[in-house]
């Protein structure tokens, strides 16, 4: 018996994948031999075929051999890459090895879904044949409005619209958008409670197929413009105009059936049950698809916050009122003798002297449970579950939209009920400035879900340029799950930027009072000011921002100063002034906040921003709550626990900060870590490797020096 076999290396160049059951057969000397073997046949495009650029970035080549080899033998690869590495490119990696999968790109915000449109647009220009398409939020692509949950609302229009149209259809009339009556009750129908949806209807006829019946199909309007939303660059901003009176939404989703590659926002991948509609719509299922993460330092708060659930007094005001206007059952009976309980546990909370801290579920079950027929938590979901379905059966028929108190009280108990079993939930209550309280069953490790994820998919690639320390994100995202990793050195070039760290200042609890302390962290403040062009700095809390732009504001000259407000329109106003002001020939300075709405996911290119400063070490709060997530991280991953759940999120809002300021090799910027804890062993490795070893010490004295030679 002789066995054949080829290596992979040989199999790729001859462009053939041979099944595992190949290349077996018995050799009899002086005879004729017929190989017969299983073959399956793909086109093997190399990686060169696929990218988009004359040339390769500096290690740009190496991160996309790794993604390819990733979407070639399946598995799961983390890529940390600072910006300017391409990482857009790992797109192009993934096309050619999909072998007729698609790939779903995962995005958080609108900037990096076009940084993906411009990419995929330059490899659609090099290959001709590329489609793609993407799926952002509901809320930013419905044009029906109306209030209420956007994705209840959409089903439950849908709903209605399908009804009607299947009811007109019956009497002949195919083309729904020509109905007359259905024209009419769109005419009649209330903008802000809508129970028909023309977008929808204009997107659908029907056809009467050979056995019968009736088939309602997209329109030819429909698949006109779903082909070309495919095929032309559509921004976002353009898709609602494009698609006039047809629903972008349904418009994009047609499209992406056909498209290779679908642009996503995070919780359509995170959610489960926007994810599971997702993939019925598109025809597919894990194992389909290759996934590509951005941004993918994110991962764990998103996670985290689609996976807990809060209750406010309000909603057990709410409560009672729904079940007071329901037919009464003995299931509503028995909940409506708990909600005074809630109400009292809520009211003894409001002595605690703590904004946040740990509740016992025990001690919150037993007071729950008292005076009542429930024996357990158990029970209640159960009569919950119930009670919710048909408040939301109701409310669709009615036309409201908006998510009920009871399927808000339903989940959270669920939520406490699960948390006794699994540490990963914590049970927690927060005071509101008002004094009100609220309680939370919070999830702290989102590795669970993102290794259901990881696994459910042909391959899973994130890349980050913030993913440092990698061997960090790694276990904690993903355990012992084996997983492939690179890290990047900057290529951007290093006299283009000057990165210091402080040594003599600290926002460390024990020294904010301390005049010297105070009096040094204003002169670099002051001094930084006096850099030229726009700068930016950033501080751990609101109140740490408010105190030193009181205390600095009046020795800052010739620029302009912009406050971050918490809220988030008149954020977006002072942004903009600030970035258009070189445009003017002027200047500006942000104070803003670390992980704030002025230090993630912007775009600050060429002279809107020549430099940031970080004051502090910008660690959450230390609470008890704080303490206990520690405690389970140190559980499970030892002494590196506590970095990994305290120390290195921190690392990561400061690191988000100075990106903002280098975002291509010919920016120029000068980057201050105000905080000597950044030159602690533990804090100091949690930087990427260039900025460790481009990085110097100062004093205030010193960076006076520095700032000068950098201002000639």
């Amino acid at each position: 018996m002789c066995a054949a076999k080829f290596s992979r290396q040989s199999r790729r160049r001859s462009g053939i994948i041979l099944s595992p059951a190949f290349l077996a057969f018995t050799f009899v000397p002086g005879t004729q031999t017929t190989l017969t073997y299983d073959v399956e046949l793909y086109a093997m495009d190399s990686l060169d075929d696929w990218f988009p650029y004359r040339e390769y970035r500096p290690h740009q080549r190496e991160m996309l051999e790794l993604a390819a080899s990733v979407a070639r033998d399946g598995g799961i690869a983390m890529i940390d890459a600072p910006t300017g590495s391409g990482k857009s490119s790992v797109a192009s990696a993934l096309l050619a090895e999909s072998r007729g999968r698609k790939v779903l790109v995962a995005v958080r915000t609108i900037s990096q879904l076009a940084t993906f449109m411009r990419e995929l647009e330059l490899i659609r220009k090099k290959r001709g044949n590329l489609k793609f398409a993407y799926l952002i939020g509901k809320s930013s692509m419905c044009p029906l409005g109306g209030e209420g949950d956007i994705y209840r609302r959409c089903e439950g229009v849908k709903s209605f619209s399908t009804a009607l149209m299947r009811e007109r259809a019956q009497k002949g009339s195919l083309v729904p958008a020509n109905d007359r009556q259905i024209k009419q009750q769109i005419r009649k129908m209330d903008p802000e409670h809508p129970l028909i949806c023309p977008y929808f209807i204009h997107g659908k006829s029907f056809v009467e197929p050979e056995d019968g019946g009736l088939k309602m199909i997209p329109s030819a309007a429909l698949r006109v413009r779903a082909e070309r939303v495919s095929t032309e660059l559509i921004w976002p901003d353009q898709l609602a105009g494009f698609c006039g009176d047809i629903c972008p939404y349904d418009t994009m989703m047609h499209a992406a059936r056909d498209a290779e590659v679908v642009l996503v926002n995070f919780y359509h991948l995170f959610d489960d049950i926007i994810r599971e509609q997702l993939y019925q719509s598109l025809g597919i299922e894990g194992h389909d698809a290759m996934l590509l993460i951005d941004e993918a330092h994110n991962c764990g708060d998103v996670v985290q916050s689609i996976e807990s659930v809060t209750i406010e007094e309000r909603d057990i005001v709410q409560a009672g009122h729904e079940l007071s206007g329901r037919r009464r059952s003995p299931q509503a009976d028995a909940i409506v003798q708990i909600l005074p309980q809630i109400t009292r546990f809520m009211e003894a909370l409001k002595g605690s002297h703590e904004a946040e801290d740990w509740f016992d579920p025990a001690i919150f079950q037993r007071m729950i449970l008292s005076g009542t027929l429930y024996r357990n938590v158990e029970e209640i979901v159960d009569d919950l579950l119930k009670i919710s379905e048909g408040i939301r059966e109701k409310n669709m028929q009615a036309g409201e939209f908006r998510e009920s108190a009871i399927e808000r009280l339903t989940e959270f108990f669920y939520r406490i009920f699960r948390s006794a079993a699994d540490p990963a939930y914590l049970t927690v209550y927060r005071k509101e400035e008002d004094g009100a309280v609220a309680l939370e069953v919070r999830n702290i490790d989102p590795s669970t879900k993102l290794q259901e994820i990881a696994r459910a998919h042909a391959c899973c690639v994130l890349i980050s340029g913030t993913l440092s320390p990698i061997e960090s994100y790694r276990r904690y995202y993903f355990g012992d799950l084996p997983v492939t990793t690179i890290s990047l050195p900057n290529s951007f070039p290093p006299e283009n930027r000057r990165i210091f760290c402080a040594t003599d200042i600290t926002t460390a609890y024990s020294m904010r009072r301390d005049r010297e302390n105070l009096a040094r962290t204003e002169d670099y403040i002051t001094t930084f000011a006096a850099l030229p062009g726009n700068l930016a700095i950033y501080f751990p809390s609101y109140d740490l921002l408010n105190t030193f732009a009181d205390r600095c504001a009046p020795r800052i000259r010739k620029k302009q100063i912009y406050i971050e407000s918490k809220d988030t329109a008149a954020s977006a106003v002072m942004l903009r002034e600030f970035m258009a002001l070189p445009g003017t020939g002027r200047s500006g300075i942000l104070f803003a906040v670390c992980g704030g709405k002025w230090s993630e996911g912007l775009d600050y290119r060429g002279e809107m921003l020549s430099g940031a400063l970080v004051i502090g070490l910008p660690l959450a709060p230390f609470n008890r709550v704080r303490k206990m997530v520690i405690d389970y991280f140190r559980m499970k991953f030892g002494e590196e626990g506590e970095f990994i759940s305290y120390t290195l999120p921190a690392v990561n809002r400061a690191l988000q900060a100075l990106g903002r300021v280098l975002r291509t090799p010919e920016d120029r910027g000068m980057l201050v870590l105000g905080e000597k804890r950044f030159l602690e062993r533990r804090v100091h490795a949690g930087l990427p490797p260039w900025m460790q070893d481009e990085m110097r010490t100062c004093t205030v004295e010193a960076f006076r020096k520095e700032a000068e030679r950098w201002r000639s």
